[in-house]
Formats: C-alpha cells, sequence, structure tokens
C-alpha cells in the first residue's frame, strides 16, 4: 500500500476521534451553560445543544474532508509523519476557533439574559412614612415661622 493511503486513513481516523471527543466534551459541559442562559429550560436547552453539536459535526468534518488531499505524494516515513503533522495540526487550530467561537456567542446570550434580569427589580418601589415634624432630622422642612440662619 501506498504511504500517501496510509497518511490519509490515519488523519482521517485521528481528525474524526478528535472531532467526535471535542464535540462529546462541548456537549456535556454545554449542557449546563445552556440551561442557564435558557433560564432553566431543560427541553429547549437540550434542543439547542444538540443542534449546536450537528452543526459542529457538520462544519469540522467537512473540512476534515475537503483538507484530506495532498500536495505531494508521501514518499517515506518522516514525510508521513510531517504530512499529518500538519493536517492533524491545522484540524486542531479549526476546532479550537470552532470552539472559542461558540463560546463567544453563547457568552454574548449569557450577558444579555443577565442584564435582561438585572433590569428587572425584584421588589416594586415601596412608599415612603413621612416623619412627624417633632423629629428634627436633617431631611424634615423647617417648621412654618422658623427663621433659618
Amino acid at each position: 500500500m501506498d504511504l500517501t493511503v496510509i497518511a490519509y486513513v490515519v488523519y482521517l481516523l485521528i481528525s474524526g476521534a478528535l472531532t467526535v471527543w471535542v464535540a462529546q466534551t462541548l456537549s456535556r459541559n454545554g449542557k449546563i451553560f445552556l440551561a442557564d442562559v435558557l433560564k432553566g429550560n431543560e427541553k429547549l436547552a437540550d434542543a439547542v445543544n444538540h443542534l449546536l453539536v450537528v452543526g459542529f459535526y457538520l462544519v469540522n468534518l467537512g473540512f476534515v474532508a475537503l483538507y484530506l488531499k495532498a500536495a505531494d505524494a508521501v514518499a517515506d516515513a518522516r514525510g508521513l509523519f510531517e504530512a499529518l503533522s500538519v493536517k492533524i495540526g491545522v484540524v486542531l487550530l479549526v476546532l479550537g476557533v470552532m470552539h472559542l467561537g461558540n463560546v463567544y456567542v453563547l457568552n454574548r446570550i449569557r450577558r444579555r439574559g443577565v442584564m435582561e434580569r438585572e433590569q428587572t427589580p425584584p421588589v416594586g418601589p415601596q412608599g415612603w412614612t413621612r416623619q412627624s415634624d417633632a423629629t428634627p432630622a436633617p431631611w424634615n422642612p423647617p417648621a412654618a415661622g422658623t427663621a433659618q440662619v
């Protein structure tokens, strides 16, 4: 078997395994984050989480498939490792960028939800009780007929 074909097989196995591992990690830990963003709506959090994971798989596996073709044929073991290191390195960078993009978008959504919760006061404004005029305090108006100095 040609070394280029071996490089393809190893690249696909490693890239596929990395994509599945990152997607499962993001799904497991993202579910908690999404539940907070969506104010405890677990069903909606699960649905959004599943959609994000499917999109993650489609983009990353599509990139892995498009990036499969090698520019040059692999001639020896050294060339095999060099080709694999470049390809797997690029796949890891793309996975990292996708992860950071997802976290950024979800954090923006979470911030908006926190801001909306903070703008709503927990208790409505309460009425004041007026102090009696006999109680001297700096906030009471001066009594009628008294001179101010």
